[in-house]
């Protein structure tokens, strides 16, 4: 949903144009057959200047698409590849290549990819050709997914907005003011709507939601003596197969059941229970009695809620739930085919430190002012590696803020007005129905959902003859259909669905009591929610659209993102995210598609998505590609399951000991332990030690069952014996995974296949250009070995083509589906050639700015001829023994400069590690060296004690407008030196961080992690 689309109209003529131009040629070849002007086949070499002085007539070339997109990818010009290979000592790009990746892994032959010769347009037209194939029905599935309208305001200045998509994880609050404040409203809206204490910034998906609610709770208490855990079969059947799964290799015994009729007072084991609200048949029920008898043994209550039921209904607070869940996808967000949307987890305060996910909370910066940061960051996995509460990293960041923005652009009375609209259609139905002739499960306690008999026919059967209508319902059981409505539906529709059930031969005898439903849009006083929420100014304030716009545009100038100058973050490749490749994003073909449409109506997605996994497939040297894991973290998740189900399937199901270098992903170790795997550990600052690790494998074979490496190394280079690492791992008889993090030094270059690794994850939101949305989406597929395939997730409501036997590891069939034709966008427009270019750029521009930068800085870790891969890495281990000066300080600084700083402290201590990408022009490198090199001469300032060693400008970095206007300047340096360090900062404009630093330690101790007025 980026910036909106060319008319359809427009992308017919381009096809149109292309048919001509194709027409054309062979019309010119037959004319001028035999004379002196000769034309080259397609295919054919491009003409050489003598050729072209001989009169020679390239067809292909001259009617080529004229926006090509390669060139507008990647930043280096070819005269800035000459002058950056002769600075780094070498001829050529190939010649730099050839130093820096072995020979043994190096690859020859182009990926599978097309020709990248098409063009922006041509490729636009393309995908829209695939997904004009779906057809976009009248929806009245439910299940989680449900139709919603996109505030327009919100579309164009968020999320087709390069200033909030282009911005990473908020890890520099300072440059991130904005998106954080936009998160604290959501966070309090989610606390709000559930009537809980504390919530999250977002998880991934409705039932992983659930699934870390579980994990959660069986950390709470002791999980030895509590090992069971209870889910109502009423609760979402996706919801439900990620929780067996999770339980599986969690050590939980997990009981599917009736929540109405079993004893809870007997189950002293139980440690928590799941329950939907309303349940997946649409009915509401008041489950106090279930909070007490699982309070009374010990246990916890956790419920799945629907935000917008919560408008209308009593908040799960009020009936003793402990935690609550859900998805914000029906608050301004689409359906996608799946995702991505924002999941959210309320709980209480005692339970915060607990919680999975990012937490925004206040403190005060080096002024004294408010400010906003990530709270309670050594719950995290760089942090607490296999001790970390989960392996969440990516979120949904962006989701999370147009969830919260249509709530801040609707107020608290217009989100009343939509609920009370959503039940009056549903009342409507069910009234409708009951005139019809025929009964609903329930004529008061129900919301959006209407569950109601097919007799005489059989469900699905009617289900399948209204689908040839484009009237989509979901089938219940082998009597049962419902019928879900939400905010985009009609009265209209009502009336289309009733007319269609007559025609079908539903219904016909007498009126039944439904008939009486009095359609006034209120639940019946047992579950009408009588508590005030969103009563804080923000909800409550902002009625025109022009105050909307203004309010977003103010929070956008707060964050530095790539819309205003490079973001070198080593191992999260801030990378281009092209305006055509988002595009399709925002169409209704894509958007407006519900995840479990029946096949006949999504067979432009699913073939957009089949070639997406074939060109992954190509890139990575593998055989089959799943895409539902919705994250990096999800995919090591999904990756890892897939190895132990491997071995069970071969009879070594006993085989758990994961060996994981010490300069891995904190997700690496964290998404071990999710698979009830035993971590050993092995040391590689300086390379992986042949024989130490032969040893180790050895020590382990009989139940050794995966090596984790990153390849090349979190180190920044390429391993040279890779390859041997990898048959070590094979004859000790384990399966080796590769962390994609660092694949965008591999494209077209080398490969997972190539190196020996048998199953890797994809981080298409880094490698493939999706953005990262301020942390997330992110979209995380697998690709595997022939071995492996069998064994990809599948999922129980629609079997993805590439589903194996493993149970779904993410809520939707395809993940992610609605941003994974960015990805396949990025690879039609480049192309072959162009895809692999980008490695050979992004090595380039590392390898560059570590050459002008090691005479000033250590650089560490490079291979045997000095060369990075993709980043490299700055030691400040010295200038922090001799001034004081630290890696965070350096940060700060980079922020006055108007850079966002590279990755601080991994993969090793006291360190920066850059990662500038291939998308970078060499004016921005230049730019950031001259910022470092000038920093350095800071750095010499405090050493010879021309500033204090603590009061200089790295230690109150950075400076704000407020205090470099102030009437007061106390400082040893002036205010020029404060704020405009280098000329840029005042020829391009100065981006000013909006709070000086922020003191982590006080909001860490003082949580305050929601709006109060």
């Amino acid at each position: 949903m980026w910036r909106r689309a060319p008319q359809a109209a427009a992308s017919i003529a381009v096809q149109q144009e292309s048919a001509a131009m194709r027409a054309m040629t062979e019309s010119l070849a037959r004319i001028l057959q035999g004379q002196r002007v000769r034309v080259v086949a397609a295919g054919g070499a491009r003409c050489q200047s003598s050729a072209a002085a001989a009169g020679t007539t390239n067809l292909k070339e001259l009617f080529m698409a004229t926006d090509q997109f390669a060139g507008r990818h990647l930043g280096p010009s070819p005269k800035d590849v000459d002058e950056m290979c002769k600075l780094i000592g070498v001829k050529d790009l190939d010649e730099l290549i050839s130093q820096t990746i072995p020979a043994a892994v190096r690859r020859e032959a182009l990926v599978e990819l097309p020709d990248g010769t098409i063009g922006e347009a041509g490729a636009l037209a393309l995908a829209k050709s695939i997904l004009q194939k779906n057809i976009i029905a009248k929806n009245f599935i439910g299940m989680g997914y449900h139709g919603s309208h996109v505030p327009g305001v919100v579309l164009r200045n968020l999320t087709e907005n390069p200033g909030w998509y282009t911005a990473y994880t908020p890890y520099q609050p300072e440059i991130s003011q904005g998106r954080l404040e936009s998160l604290i409203n959501f966070q309090t809206l989610v606390c709000e709507l559930t009537g809980m204490e504390v919530a999250n910034s977002s998880l991934l998906d409705e039932g992983s939601a659930a699934a870390e609610a579980m994990a959660m709770i069986a950390r709470t208490v002791n999980s030895k003596t509590k090992n069971q855990f209870f889910v109502s079969d009423r609760v979402h059947p996706q919801s439900i197969d990620l929780m067996k799964l999770r339980a599986k290799y969690f050590g939980m015994e997990l009981i599917v059941g009736d929540h109405k009729s079993t004893d809870f007072k007997s189950m002293d084991k139980l440690c928590g229970a799941l329950v939907q609200y309303p349940d997946t048949d649409g009915l509401l029920f008041d489950y106090s009695g279930l909070a007490d008898a699982l309070h009374g043994n010990g246990a916890h209550l956790v419920v799945s809620a629907d935000p917008l039921a919560l408008v209308a209904a009593k908040p799960p607070s009020e009936f003793g739930a402990d935690v609550v869940v859900g998805s914000m996808q029906r608050f301004g967000v689409p359906m996608w085919f799946g995702g991505p949307a924002a999941a959210y987890m309320a709980t209480s305060k005692k339970q915060v430190r607990r919680m999975p996910g990012r937490i925004i909370g206040e403190s005060l910066d080096r002024l004294g002012n408010p400010a906003y940061r990530l709270a309670l960051q050594t719950r995290e996995q760089h942090i607490r590696l296999d001790k970390a509460t989960s392996n969440v990293c990516t979120a949904q960041v962006l989701l999370a803020n147009m969830a919260a923005m249509y709530a801040v652009y609707h107020k608290t009375d217009g989100l009343k007005t939509i609920a009370r609209k959503v039940h009056g259609l549903a009342q409507l139905f069910a009234k409708e129905l009951g005139q019809l002739g025929v009964a609903v499960a329930s004529t008061e306690n129900f919301f959006d959902t209407v569950t109601f008999p097919t007799a005489p026919l059989a469900p699905a059967a009617l289900v399948e003859q209204l689908q040839g209508k484009e009237l989509n319902l979901r089938v219940i059981d082998g009597k049962m259909v419902s019928a879900n409505f939400d905010e985009t539906h009609l009265q209209e529709d009502i009336m289309t669905l009733i007319a269609a059930l007559k025609s079908a031969g539903v219904g016909g005898g007498a009126a039944t009591n439904a008939a009486n439903i009095v359609v006034d849009g209120q639940l019946p006083a047992a579950f009408a929610r009588t508590s005030p929420f969103l009563q804080q100014k923000i909800f409550n304030s902002i009625h025109s659209e022009t105050e909307m716009m203004r309010y977003m545009v103010s929070l956008q100038l707060k964050d530095l993102s790539l819309d205003k100058s490079m973001i070198s973050l080593g191992s999260c490749t801030m990378k281009l995210n092209s305006v055509s490749s988002l595009l399709p994003c925002s169409w209704p073909e894509v958007t407006n598609m519900h995840p479990f449409a029946p096949h006949s109506q999504t067979a432009g997605y699913r073939e957009m998505l089949e070639s997406l996994e074939k060109y992954l497939i190509s890139c990575t040297g593998f055989d089959a590609c799943s895409l539902q894991p919705t994250s990096g973290a999800s995919g090591e998740y999904a990756g890892l399951l897939v190895i132990r189900q491997y071995l069970a399937s071969i009879g070594q199901a006993h085989r758990n000991v994961c060996i994981i270098p010490r300069s891995a992903h904190g997700t690496n170790p964290a998404s071990a332990v999710m698979c009830d795997m035993e971590i050993k550990w092995i040391d590689d600052a300086t390379g992986m030690d042949l024989e130490e690790f032969r040893q180790l494998c050895e020590a382990n074979k009989d139940n050794l069952a995966a090596l984790m490496v990153t390849y090349p190394s979190t180190r920044a280079f390429f391993e040279d014996n890779i390859q041997e690492i990898c048959q070590i791992v094979h004859d000790c008889g384990g399966q080796v995974y590769m962390d994609g993090a660092n694949m965008n030094a591999q494209l077209g270059l080398t490969s997972p296949g190539m190196i020996g690794a048998d199953v890797c994850h994809l981080n298409l939101h880094k490698t493939f250009s999706i953005p990262h949305g301020g942390g997330g989406p992110g979209l995380g597929p697998i690709c595997v070995k022939k071995h492996l395939a069998p064994h990809l997730p599948n999922h129980c409501v629609v079997s993805p083509s590439s589903g194996g036997d493993l149970p779904a590891v993410s809520a939707a069939p395809w993940g992610q589906a609605g941003i994974a034709i960015i990805p396949w966008m990025f690879c039609t427009m480049l192309g072959n050639k162009g895809v692999t270019d980008s490695a050979r750029y992004a090595i380039l521009n590392a390898n560059y700015m570590k050459a002008r930068l090691e005479p000033h800085f250590p650089v560490v870790a490079t291979n045997a001829n000095n060369r990075c891969s993709h980043e490299f890495i700055m030691d400040f281990s010295d200038v922090r023994r001799e001034t004081g000066i630290v890696e965070e300080d350096i940060a700060k600084r980079l922020q006055d400069y108007g850079f966002h700083a590279p990755t601080m402290s991994w993969p090793v201590p006291h360190s920066l590690m850059v990662e500038p990408t291939e998308s970078e022009d060499k004016n921005e490198l230049d730019r950031f060296c001259e910022a470092m090199i000038s920093i350095k001469e800071e750095i010499r300032k405090i050493k010879d004690g021309t500033w204090p060693a603590d009061n200089n400008p790295l230690k109150n970095a950075p400076h704000t407008q407020s205090e470099v206007c102030g009437s007061e300047w106390t400082y040893p340096y002036s205010r020029e030196e404060a704020a405009f360090p280098a000329p840029w900062t005042l020829k391009r404009g100065k981006h000013w961080p909006t709070t000086a630093r922020i003191d982590n330690a006080l909001g860490d101790r003082k949580l305050k992690l929601r709006l109060e007025e």
